[in-house]
């Protein structure tokens, strides 16, 4: 059997600023909360603590313990401090990075290692899989010291900042103490203290062009005189305060022994394999339902990225059931013929064209993978109110055009595709008309979804009649004289004829309508497109091409379709080469690296259009993940 190999990172990159600053750790409780920071300790982002609460929904989160600083006194009375902070004076105080020795990720969980001359001290953490429950052991490895811990705290919206004012309420618990009424530490030897440490930096916040400075409460101590193996174990948790959870070492045990099984579900011919099963349980949580978390730190729930990620996140890691209730639960949100994209706004939005259509997919591949007939009788009826919405028209002028079969959309001031970036309100890449990959999707779920009826005894005729149509007006209306296909047409500006991925949808698909020059296209493709860590979203030499994915947020929106690197999309390209027979050897090379480079562990977001293509958005994406996991297995 197959396990995730471990992944050590020395000195030169844990105790080095820049390096390990650049690198960062996640531990989920399956809920939605996290614990998040990086390989040297340097809190880089607002959203970075060690416990994080996830709330109604997954992306109505709060910071509560920031941070457990490291304190060791040494028997000769000299005090070293193993915290590392950046202040908004410019300082970095204290630097406990520099005595870094190690940091590894073994069954996704981090352990850090300071060495200080003969005495060496190790933290492992984990959560507890289900609860807001976070674990902390710190374990004397050599050497006699004594050890505190400093709780720097705060309660507050994860996507926001807490400044002095007043005392952050901290009232007296067995072992510890309850912070602002929202969750408990509890350890050894507990004393309060009770200050704010003023002008906390987030040099990654800054970055991105927004505040970067926050105000920490320190909020007390713990603290246990060590021999050589003995360790100083605290709990932090949220939700029932008196039900204390399980001692540290266990829970750090028995997230291993999960991570494990986790990893062995997915059944994986090798490490990479196995490592990218890992990381996919970290997007999978449960709310009441299953559900799928897009990206870590800062998304939630997005019904788009949760149908693109289905095969890889749910049939790809051996949860077919958990799937099949995760596809039950999205069909109740049907609205018009559309399924609801996110709740992540506050309301719930159905302002998406791609999602319900993907979802049309999920279903299928569930279906065809598992053999589910009952899922597909149940839902068989939902999924053909899909396509009678479509033709009849829903929101947004989402249609089937009478005229050629075909699928347009669109209203001024919208983005409803994947590519659908805003800045002030315009859509940076509106695409109204007929693009691409919709009626691939289109085309692609109506073949779907006469094959579960078929698969049901029942007619399907209508449905056959539609696709053939589609797909006929889609082979005389998308190819371009260039030789790969328009990205848009009859749009307000006529046809697009810009080079991007989404056209390989036409050929990835299992019903999609593969039209004649796929291997033209995909030559085009791969020439201007492929990277390492995946796909571009334009072609360079474009007037509209950004090569870089930095700045605020209005640089970093206008940038997001528009060149940036996409690895999801190595999916679709994967599966266009599988169709043409054109796989290239060690096409996910780039993408096995990447588990080492950024989120350690896992796949970004995004990444530069231009070389060497740094990584960029969350450092943790489903649909990443996903989809590397899933053609990794295809093409076995």
């Amino acid at each position: 059997m197959a396990y995730a190999p471990p992944i050590v990172l020395g000195p030169q990159v844990s105790a080095d600023l820049a390096a390990g600053a650049g690198r960062e750790w996640l531990v989920t409780d399956g809920r939605g909360g996290y614990a998040m920071g990086t390989v040297c300790g340097l809190r880089t982002r607002r959203y970075h603590a060690l416990l994080v609460v996830s709330g109604a929904t997954a992306a109505a989160r709060h910071v509560g313990l920031v941070a457990l600083d490291p304190v060791i006194t040494l028997p000769s009375g000299t005090v070293i401090r193993l915290g590392t902070h950046e202040w908004a004076s410019g300082a970095v105080e204290p630097q406990g990075y520099r005595f870094l020795e190690s940091f590894t990720l073994v069954d996704g969980l981090p352990t850090w290692r300071w060495r200080i001359g003969d005495v060496v001290v190790e933290r492992e953490l984990a959560m507890v899989h289900g609860s807001p429950s976070l674990a902390v052991v710190h374990r004397l490895v050599a050497g006699e010291a004594t050890l505190t811990l400093e709780a720097l705290c705060t309660w507050r919206d994860a996507h926001g900042e807490r400044h002095a004012g007043g005392d952050l309420p901290t009232v007296p618990a067995a072992d510890g103490a309850v912070i602002a009424g929202a969750y408990r530490l509890a350890g050894p030897n507990w004393r309060p203290a009770g200050e704010w440490y003023t002008g906390a930096y987030a040099r990654e916040e800054a970055a991105r062009g927004l505040n970067a400075v926050e105000d920490l409460w320190y909020a007390g101590s713990f603290s246990a005189h060590l021999g050589a193996g003995e360790a100083l174990e605290v709990s932090a948790w949220a939700g029932d305060l008196d039900a204390r959870p399980p001692r540290p070492a266990d829970v750090v045990d028995a997230a291993r022994r999960r991570a494990r099984e986790v990893a062995a579900a997915a059944k994986p011919a090798d490490g990479t394999e196995a490592a990218l099963a890992l990381a996919a349980d970290a997007f999978v949580i449960e709310t009441g339902t299953p559900d799928v978390v897009a990206g870590y730190p800062w998304f939630g729930a997005w019904s788009r990225d949760t149908m693109i990620s289905y095969e890889g996140l749910f049939l790809a890691t051996g949860r077919a059931d958990e799937g099949r209730a995760l596809l039950r639960g999205y069909a109740a949100t049907l609205s018009r013929g559309m399924l609801a994209n996110t709740a992540d706004t506050g309301a719930t939005e159905y302002n998406t064209v791609d999602g319900t259509l993907w979802f049309l997919h999920a279903v299928a591949r569930h279906v065809a993978r598992t053999g589910d007939t009952d899922l597909a009788a149940e839902l068989v009826d939902p999924l053909m109110s899909i396509v009678v919405a479509h033709v009849a028209g829903t929101r947004y002028g989402i249609r089937m055009d009478p005229t050629d079969g075909l699928i347009t959309q669109g209203v001024p001031g919208e983005a409803l595709t994947w590519m659908d970036a805003r800045v002030d309100g315009v859509a940076v890449t509106p695409r109204i008309g007929k693009p691409v990959e919709v009626n691939a999707l289109w085309i692609n779920g109506l073949g779907a979804l006469a094959a579960l009826r078929n698969r049901l005894g029942r007619d399907a005729t209508d449905l056959t009649a539609l696709r053939d149509r589609a797909v006929a007006s889609f082979a005389r209306r998308f190819p371009s004289p260039a030789g790969w296909l328009y990205d848009v047409v009859d749009g307000d500006d006529g046809d697009d004829g810009a080079l991007r991925p989404n056209q390989l949808l036409a050929w990835s698909l299992p019903y999609g309508p593969a039209p004649d020059g796929g291997a033209a296209a995909f030559r085009a493709v791969s020439a201007a497109l492929l990277t390492p860590l995946g796909l571009r979203s334009l072609a360079p030499g474009d007037p509209a091409y950004r090569g870089r994915h930095r700045g605020g947020p209005a640089d970093r929106d206008r940038a997001y379709h528009q060149g940036t690197v996409w690895p999801w999309l190595i999916g679709p390209f994967t599966d266009t080469a599988v169709l043409l027979r054109t796989v290239p050897p060690r096409l996910l090379c780039g993408i096995d690296v990447h588990l080492s480079e950024w989120g350690v562990g896992s796949v970004s977001e995004t990444a530069d259009a231009d070389a060497p293509h740094r990584a960029t958005g969350c450092p943790f994406q489903a649909w990443s993940v996903a989809e590397a996991l899933r053609v990794r297995q295809r093409i076995r």
